[in-house]
């Protein structure tokens, strides 16, 4: 058995930032209070000094699309981990937690592959340095949440390694100068627990946020009874999930701010298989720092220095039933695994400059370094340290060349520290033909660095891992024609195709990892709308469709969807009493390749999540909260594995289960 390493509204946004221009960024330090009041996403993306934060501003400005998902739509739709929002509410992004909340998972963006998507908390990467096919959500709790931002198409030039389909970077609560805070917690049907708080606020020049959650089930029984052989008799999948964050912001001057983040997790998450297995999980704990210094050097230019560190430590432990000749139970227990280590460390330093020349063209120049090193003691991995250094730049144009069109062209040079240096490109745009009609687009190339399994594996049980490796390399165009129909309640709309081929593939021969010639092309199209039905109501829709095939081959490939549909209507009044939510994913045709089994489709089904939420006083201080997820018990596969039978050991092909309908109540109370 073995941990895991297998599993794996937009255009009103973009017109806004487009519209605020540098006038809002000058005017939003003023604003700061009464937007962390709201909970608005401007809070931290305009303000004086934060160039980092502003970068999906400048980015959906100069023509890529940018979703972003609030704090406020993650509490109506009663989310308890990240994985649950991003399956239910982020158009073009297929997402199945493996066996329910807190666990790894299967994800595809536009069609790509899991580990082209390259994930962040407040900017930091957070993909997995041993294995890039290990997906790294499975203990992260949406409570801490202020803002999910998804970037679409290749994003190599600002965000590097494995930004190959997009990125994900989820926000952590935002400072304020205003004390506020609140207090939660929640129970659901499948013996779930949840509490989390925060509290934010300012004494002169220094701002702290702190922030804490915990997150905790026996769980619910992932597979079919008819996928259990009588030796898998750990029944419930559960997790136990603490987090605990912590904020610290001072401006040193009117021109510095020095920002400081530390977050720590210690999480148990199980993981569940339906033979032989008496128990297995994961014990981890996970430190995330940061230091970051902001400069206004002058009035039209603007540094910041950041500095990271992420250490991930995971200790396995895997405990199985011991069977006689005949394939019954003994009632002895053999111990595979006591707590073997698995971990990484992953640090670095980031440091970008914005210029604004007033002459047509603003620039921006960055450098980027990043190293890190681990190790396995189940599946071996030579601990050796690798890094990689980076240059990267882009010019654009600013409202004074062109009134109604934005452009941008960059660059990235990277440099590891073997073989295969990558450099890539960037063109992006964005024309207004007026304001109900606007052209975006972008197009360039990107890439993904090999994992430390993949250079410096060295387990004789596999493949053997080679150093030499370069990168996978990939080309990638979006384009979308979008708009606004006021005579429709303002029907927001956009079609978007995009295409990308990924080369230069890690595949095997000869029991060592190459490069090889193979080559994968994505391709597929969405619509995306957005209706506001009064002034209460609103309905967003989104439907995919996606071509994604090795070339030589008709056959899509495995852990991307042919189809996905995805539709959030919400009720929110306001100053109201109460709001509801209803939220619907259909998955369309889906395929696995089980070992030793063959090809197998698992999709074709739909999940549909209710949610209600009852606000009690004026000052709207207590909130109750009730979700149906899973409203109709649809009962369907997260993804397929295999197992082996215990009366002869053959194999067959069980399927993981997603989570049934539960119910969650909740109550919050905000201060």
């Amino acid at each position: 058995m073995r941990k895991g390493i297998g599993s794996c509204p937009v255009a009103a946004l973009a017109l806004l930032w487009a519209a605020a221009g540098n006038a809002a960024v000058e005017n939003a330090a003023a604003e700061q209070s009464d937007a962390a009041q709201t909970g608005g996403i401007e809070e931290e993306l305009l303000v004086v000094g934060q160039l980092e934060e502003t970068t999906p501003l400048k980015l959906a400005r100069y023509g890529n699309r940018v979703e972003v998902i609030t704090a406020e739509e993650i509490r109506l739709g009663g989310f308890d981990d990240l994985t649950q929002v991003l399956q239910m509410r982020v158009p073009g992004l297929y997402l199945a937690p493996k066996n329910g909340a807190f666990d790894y998972m299967g994800c595809s963006l536009q069609g790509s592959r899991c580990e082209d998507i390259l994930w962040l908390i407040d900017g930091v990467r957070i993909n997995n340095r041993l294995y890039n096919t290990t997906s790294p959500l499975d203990t992260v709790p949406a409570h801490m949440v202020e803002r999910i931002e998804v970037l679409y198409g290749g994003q190599g030039i600002f965000y590097g390694t494995q930004s190959v389909a997009g990125v994900v970077n989820v926000v952590t609560r935002p400072f304020s100068d205003a004390t506020t805070g609140s207090v939660a917690a929640s129970l659901d049907s499948n013996d779930g627990r949840h509490v989390n708080g925060e509290v934010r606020g300012a004494v002169g020049r220094h701002q702290l946020v702190v922030y804490g959650s915990v997150d905790e089930a026996d769980g619910f029984q992932p597979f079919s009874d008819a996928d259990y052989q009588p030796s898998g008799t750990d029944r419930d999948r559960g997790y136990d999930v603490k987090t605990l964050g912590a904020k610290y912001a001072v401006s040193l001057s009117d021109q510095a701010r020095l920002s400081l983040l530390y977050q720590h997790t210690d999480n148990r998450v199980e993981w569940a298989y339906p033979a032989v297995t008496e128990r297995s999980y994961n014990d981890r704990e996970e430190d995330l720092l940061t230091a970051k210094i902001d400069l206004r050097v002058t009035d039209n230019v603007d540094v910041y220095v950041k500095g990271y560190y992420h250490d991930w430590d995971s200790h396995w432990t895997e405990r199985d039933n011991v069977l006689d000749g005949s394939g019954n139970l003994t009632g002895e227990v053999d111990v595979v695994s006591d707590a073997e280590y698995w971990g990484y460390e992953d640090y670095g330093l980031t440091a970008v400059a914005d210029v604004r020349t007033g002459r047509g063209v603003d620039l921006s120049l960055g450098y980027d370094h990043q190293r890190y090193s681990g190790r396995d003691e189940v599946l071996l991995i030579e601990d050796r340290t690798e890094k990689v250094n980076a240059l990267f730049a882009q010019l654009r144009t600013d409202d004074t060349l062109f009134e109604r069109t934005s452009l941008a062209v960059g660059v990235r040079y990277n440099r590891p520290g073997g073989d295969g240096d990558i450099t890539v490109w960037n063109v992006s745009g964005k024309h207004d033909f007026s304001g109900a009609l606007y052209l975006r687009g972008t197009a360039g190339t990107a890439f993904r660095f090999p994992d430390a399994w993949q250079l410096y594996g060295n387990d004789p049980c596999c493949t053997l891992g080679n150093p030499d490796l370069k990168g996978e390399r990939s080309r990638n165009l979006n384009l979308s024609l979008g708009g606004r129909l006021d005579w429709l309640a303002g029907f927001d709309w956009e079609v978007i195709g995009f295409l990308r081929e990924v080369k230069d593939l890690i595949g095997s021969e000869n029991g060592a990892r190459v490069n090889t010639d193979a080559a994968v092309d994505f391709d597929g199209f969405e619509l995306v709308g957005t209706l506001a039905l009064s002034g209460s109501w609103r309905l967003v829709g989104a439907y995919t469709h996606t071509r994604a095939e090795a070339e030589g081959s008709s056959e899509q490939i495995v852990d991307v969807p042919e189809d996905l549909l995805k539709a959030t209507l919400e009720f929110v009044p306001g100053d109201g009493p109460f709001e509801v939510s209803a939220s619907l994913v259909w998955v369309g045709n889906l395929y696995d390749e089980v070992p030793g089994i063959g090809r197998v489709e698992h999709g074709d089904y739909t999940v549909v999540d209710l949610g209600a939420a009852w606000y009690l006083g004026a000052a709207r201080r207590h909130r109750l909260g009730l979700r149906l997820e899973n409203a109709f018990d649809e009962d369907y596969g997260s993804s397929l594995g295999r197992a082996f039978r215990d009366t002869d050991g053959s194999s067959y092909a069980y399927t993981n289960l997603g989570t049934p309908r539960t119910l969650h109540v909740s109550y919050r109370f905000g201060f």
